[in-house]
């Protein structure tokens, strides 16, 4: 199992052999309109430039899109990946979306479904507090994966989500090796954190004692206010570090 991380939440990973795309956000610096953001920056996203070249991007085996936000699935992917390429989705509104920009096989990620031999698990998520979600349901709404080959580790990607119930019921039933949270620690004015931020990636080491921890989704975002080093230093201090890696954009590891 490969994971090069692309940037944000957006990754690649080979397994046996199959290319699996997550949430790619393929567009250009500054291509999107900032987020609302609680510390008021009105930076446009994504904040960086992709480093991987575009082509590495456009030909996976398979799309794995956890939700619709233009952070997970962007204008830029709509219009360059393939139209018959297989993408899963969390609920037939997101397969709608995709239907109508022209993609020909989007497949509802229900439960669990195989691709090419890799087999694919659907968990849950929760993106911001249960006040947020109940206030906002359709931000609020969203899924992870648990990505298994025939061989080698299973790959937990939690997704945009705080950490809550669905998350621990996640590494208990799939009792992952690789565990991928998403740690920027988002902010709307009115949200408090809507995934997980430095802590959070402390609480979940501890949860899986035996799992490699991988934190994406920073510094690519405006409304984002955890970076790379406040995971590294949370992590230092509680001695995790040693299971702990925080990717550069581009950066690649064989797990």
């Amino acid at each position: 199992m490969k994971i090069t991380h692309v940037r944000n939440a957006t990754m690649l990973l080979e397994v046996d052999g199959m290319q699996v795309l997550i949430d790619p956000m393929l567009g250009a610096r500054g291509s999107q309109p900032p987020f609302r953001s609680e510390t008021g920056d009105v930076s446009r996203n994504p904040l960086v430039d992709l480093v991987v070249p575009l082509s590495d991007l456009l030909h996976p085996n398979v799309v794995v899109v956890t939700h619709t936000h233009t952070d997970h699935w962007d204008a830029a992917a709509a219009a360059l990946l393939p139209r018959d390429m297989p993408i899963l989705v969390q609920d037939d509104a997101d397969a709608g979306a995709l239907a109508e920009s022209g993609f020909t096989d989007v497949r509802v990620l229900t439960d669990a479904l195989e691709v090419g031999g890799v087999r694919f698990h659907r968990t849950g998520g929760q993106h911001g507090s249960s006040e947020f979600v109940a206030r906002y349901p359709k931000i609020g709404t969203v899924m992870g994966v648990v990505v298994r080959g025939a061989t080698g580790p299973a790959v937990y990607l939690a997704g945009d989500t705080v950490l809550g119930d669905d998350v621990r019921s996640a590494i208990a039933a799939h009792v992952p090796d690789v565990i991928v949270l998403n740690t920027g620690e988002a902010r709307l004015p009115d949200s408090g954190p809507i995934i997980m931020g430095a802590h959070d990636v402390v609480d979940v080491a501890r949860l899986a004692p035996d799992a490699r921890i991988v934190a994406v989704h920073m510094e690519a975002l405006n409304h984002c206010v955890v970076s790379r080093d406040d995971v590294r230093r949370a992590a230092a201090d509680a001695r995790i570090d040693a299971r702990l890696w925080v990717p550069e954009d581009g950066e690649m590891r064989d797990f």
